[in-house]
């Protein structure tokens, strides 16, 4: 029976860390040492050691990330420091230990301007302090020389934490209308596939450094996911479409960032269609609303 492998998450309390936890189960084959705040550090290259010293660590999955993308717009530093700094942290340690490194980044490293999904060899250009933050720390992965696998994805969204589906369904109960924009097109992405997207790649230990796009299969409007939870969740709410340019806001959106997966397909990850996973998590949501 081959030995079991150590798996350090950091950013563990996020909605993808937790959506990892979930599934966790279904790897056993692997051991979690699930992390956050304060322990979990991963700005603090002293932590991050000891973390990886006590646990003999064979893979670190990098959930951790500063993702309130318009207030990054007024704090750049901290935005800068988790987003680009703590990756540089965590891929120098993952270099001199030889632990494989799975970087989770985003379609906002793109400016949006396109029509057709974007590929892994597409140039990036961020138009968000965010955006450009986790660019850097994409940067600063690939230098490190680890063994590492960046994953972009977007439009994050799972039954924890904070997100576009849990703020529309309370929205939708304390007003019963709402403004979406309509003029955004990008695919909704539930957080337990990108996990299970992240495991398969776990698996199938794949070698060396590469860059892999990965969002539920589809696309769609702001306006018309907004539709869809409510019409599934069966919640009689009205969704006005509106543009972007009527909903200011203080960093810069990608208006295209449909990902490509035709890479990570070829790799053995399973891509379910954005509507079928929305309806799983809703289901869920549902069930811990009662």
């Amino acid at each position: 029976m081959a030995e079991k492998k150590n798996i350090l998450v950091t950013g563990g309390r996020g909605q993808l860390g937790l959506s990892l936890r979930k599934i966790a189960a279904e790897y056993p084959q692997y051991t979690f040492l699930f992390t956050d705040l304060p322990e979990g550090d991963i700005t603090d290259k002293t932590a991050i050691e000891q973390l990886t010293e006590e646990g003999l660590i064979d893979i670190i999955i990098n959930c951790a990330a500063y993702t309130a993308v318009d207030r990054a717009e007024s704090d750049e530093v901290t935005a800068r420091k988790i987003n680009a700094l703590g990756s540089a942290v965590l891929a120098g340690i993952a270099r001199k230990k030889g632990i494989k490194l799975v970087h989770i980044s985003t379609d906002y490293v793109f400016p949006g301007t396109g029509n057709a999904p974007l590929k892994e060899t597409d140039i990036p250009a961020p138009e968000s302090t965010y955006g450009r933050t986790k660019l850097e720390g994409e940067k600063a992965v690939e230098a490190a020389e680890c063994e590492a696998a960046i994953i972009r994805t977007g439009w994050l969204y799972s039954e924890f934490g904070s997100n576009f589906v849990k703020t529309m369904l309370r929205v939708g109960k304390e007003q019963g209308k709402l403004n979406v924009v309509y003029d955004q097109t990008g695919t909704p992405t539930y957080a337990t596939d990108l996990a299970r997207a992240i495991m398969t790649l776990v698996q199938n230990e794949v070698k060396g450094f590469d860059i892999y796009h990965y969002a539920d299969e589809g696309a769609v409007s702001w306006y018309d996911f907004a539709k869809s939870i409510f019409d599934i969740y069966g919640m009689n709410v009205a969704v006005n479409a509106i543009q972007t340019k009527d909903y200011p806001c203080a960093a810069a959106r990608p208006a295209y960032s449909v990902l490509s997966k035709e890479k990570i397909k070829a790799t053995g990850v399973c891509v379910p269609y954005w509507r079928d996973s929305l309806k799983q998590c809703l289901q869920i949501l549902k069930i811990s609303d009662k």
